[in-house]
């Protein structure tokens, strides 16, 4: 396997139980439907663990274009393999989210609540601030990306053995700062399924809230960078 096809196949894992259980939760009929945002989390922080044990030997299971960039400011990544990773991700998460949708497919029918479908593609404010929204994926993000760089091998990213204690990095994030944005803290995946959102057939959809998409974007790579930059500071002292 090519480190292209792990980067594709690691975020289409993370996306397809990440949102997997955004949908088992939120749609209708479903068996978890109402589990809430404690099943949430456990299930995003799980899906990491997934992800990163499957493609770490391959690609270093960055699954994050947030993740890709931190490396490369803090010098543990060549630059010039970066679009390669976001290019990968962005696939991955295109595909992982439309697993989703074919899979709860029936239930997207019967469910009447188009934000909640939104949700199952992509984050939103709890309570719209662009600016204390954007500051959320910021911090939320630095403590995602300075956990990594801590732990990644410099030109690689992350190891087997670093799957679980990401894992928890990301349950934690999501229990204490989720719960004004929904955490996206990885570009690709808001904005390759929101783009999916646009895209497939989804009976009584609602728009996918483009004007917002801006946050979960800028925020987690801003975040990225202020970790980068830290881990570079705290190495040279």
């Amino acid at each position: 396997m090519s480190t292209f096809t792990a980067e594709i196949v690691g975020t289409a894992i993370l996306i397809l139980l990440g949102n997997g259980v955004v949908a088992n939760v939120l749609l209708k009929g479903t068996k978890g439907e109402g589990a809430g945002w404690l099943v949430i989390t456990l299930a995003w922080g799980a899906s990491v663990f997934v992800a990163v044990a499957v493609v770490a030997p391959v690609s270093g299971a960055h699954i994050n274009p947030a993740v890709t960039l931190a490396l490369a400011v803090a010098g543990k990544f060549v630059w010039a393999k970066v679009p390669l990773y976001w290019t990968a991700q962005m696939l991955g998460a295109a595909l992982g989210t439309a697993l989703v949708w074919l899979m709860y497919r029936q239930h997207y029918a019967i469910t009447e609540d188009g934000d909640a479908k939104l949700a199952t593609f992509c984050t939103g404010p709890a309570i719209r601030n662009p600016l204390d929204n954007f500051a959320s994926e910021v911090i939320g993000t630095f403590v995602l990306a300075f956990a990594v760089l801590m732990m990644a091998a410099p030109g690689v990213g992350l190891g087997a053995m670093d799957a679980l204690p990401v894992a928890i990095v990301v349950l934690v994030i999501g229990l204490s700062l989720g719960g004004t944005t929904g955490y996206a803290i990885n570009p690709a995946r808001d904005l390759a399924p929101r783009l999916m959102h646009a895209l497939l057939p989804i009976p009584g959809k609602r728009d996918s809230n483009w004007s917002y998409a801006w946050v979960p974007v800028a925020g987690p790579l801003s975040g990225a960078v202020l970790a980068a930059v830290l881990a570079r500071a705290l190495s040279s002292t």
